[in-house]
């Protein structure tokens, strides 16, 4: 397919899915809060989740905003971790085990007494200069993890993108929390949407693969960027307007 034809289906796929619940997908909770510090961090706690079948991962985001009470910015930094741990008692979801939330909501409290927002967090490490915003998200994931005793633990919740790794979960928290139409809620300020990288699973992977649209076969994030890239050339500011398109069609089956 050349170049020409590819945008003309790409934009016809974006067209089909931007409307809101166009399909099932994790980031329609967000559309729910209208606080900007709300949404920030229940985007984030969502998107270390972000992994396995929709439905799995939106009844244990219901079970994790049932304890906060829905109000997860207040709960978020009044946050005590040897006295609200006991209400995440049995909060397992595949890999990860309650300890994991517990210590989450701690270093997402601790990096809110530091910079304010999480958005603040991630400016602190972002040069505009930078090409992409690979080391931003370097800085602010080892920023995040600062606190913990015990890093493993976390090398899977929240993965290095310095390590080559896609990084799914975190570019898709940014295109969240960046992008803004009728799927994601532009809630951050100060970074452009032309810096983000694509979030890369394995619907996206493969139906790149399928469109040629990148030649490279290992899933990791010069992938991700290379796609980007591509994706650049028919959209220049917003290349990541079609990934909610993308993963969907290798979700749904659509040709």
């Amino acid at each position: 397919m050349q170049d020409k034809d590819l945008k003309k289906y790409l934009d016809g796929l974006y067209k089909k899915y931007r409307k809101k619940h166009s399909s099932k997908d994790p980031v329609w909770t967000l559309h729910r809060f209208s606080d900007i510090r709300d949404i920030e961090i229940i985007g984030f706690i969502i998107s270390c989740y972000t992994y396995g079948q929709v439905d799995v991962i939106n009844a244990f985001v219901e079970r994790i905003l049932k304890i906060t009470g829905n109000n997860i910015y207040e709960f978020t930094v009044n946050f005590s971790k040897s006295k609200d741990k006991k209400r995440f008692t049995g909060m397992y979801y595949r890999f990860n085990n309650e300890s994991h939330l517990v210590n989450l909501f701690d270093i997402i409290k601790q990096a809110l007494a530091k910079h304010g927002s999480l958005n603040n967090l991630f400016l602190d490490h972002y040069n505009n200069t930078d090409q992409n915003i690979v080391n931003a998200l370097t800085g602010f994931t080892q920023e995040l993890k600062l606190p913990l005793k015990d890093k493993t633990t976390f090398k899977h919740f929240i993965p290095d993108p310095g390590a080559n790794s896609a990084s799914k979960r975190l570019n898709l928290f940014l295109r969240w929390m960046v992008r803004k139409d009728e799927i994601d809620l532009g809630a951050w300020n100060g970074i452009p949407k032309s810096k983000l990288i694509i979030p890369l699973d394995i619907h996206v992977h493969r139906v790149a693969r399928q469109l040629g649209l990148v030649k490279r076969a290992s899933p990791d994030l010069k992938f991700a960027v290379e796609l980007t890239n591509k994706l650049k050339q028919f959209d220049p500011r917003d290349p990541v307007k079609y990934d909610f398109a993308l993963c969907h069609i290798g979700i749904d089956k659509v040709t």
